[in-house]
């Protein structure tokens, strides 16, 4: 099998032969992880349809206005380390946000008013997931009382918390 000059067959050397199978192992890795092979989702993987609320609290009326133009104009897919997501932003609402501090000394208080002029905003999203045990849209979980990042191709949104949730067909 191996001559003296090291060589399988006399052909091919057994170094060459190891080299030449590890480019082999890695392409067929890179392949299988860059062309979604697996049970991860590749084409045509089922997919479960979530729809979730998210509130973010203590917004400029002026960001709720842009946002509200985007959501409006269709124009608020999501999006997760800069590719865009099977999913949208389908609704925006807002309600005015009411936050007091209480200072009290020798028997009065005093309450400020925090944030005024700002707003709490809820947000409707709908989106895909492919495994909905999971739940998870590009890198965040979808789970009630869960923080959340509300972020689109045109705005983005911390801090939010996820108040409600319908997967499957209770989703429609």
């Amino acid at each position: 099998m191996i001559d003296e000059k090291g060589r399988l067959f006399g052909k091919i050397n057994i170094v060459d032969l190891l080299v030449i199978l590890v480019i082999v192992i890695a392409a067929v890795f890179v392949g299988v992880k860059f062309l979604g092979g697996g049970s991860s989702g590749g084409i045509g993987a089922a997919k479960t349809k979530v729809v979730y609320t998210v509130l973010v609290e203590n917004v400029q009326p002026e960001v709720y206005e842009n946002i509200k133009a985007c959501v409006d104009a269709g124009d608020a897919t999501l999006m997760a380390s800069g590719e865009l997501l099977d999913g949208k932003v389908t609704a925006v609402t807002s309600a005015p946000h009411e936050e007091n501090i209480s200072v009290s000394s020798s028997g009065d208080s005093v309450i400020i008013p925090v944030g005024k002029g700002h707003l709490d905003l809820t947000f409707t999203i709908e989106c895909n997931v492919i495994n909905p045990i999971t739940t998870e849209i590009g890198t965040q979980e979808v789970r009630i009382g869960k923080t959340h990042i509300v972020k689109t191709d045109k705005f983005e949104l911390a801090n939010g918390t996820i108040l409600s949730c319908q997967w499957g067909e209770d989703a429609a």
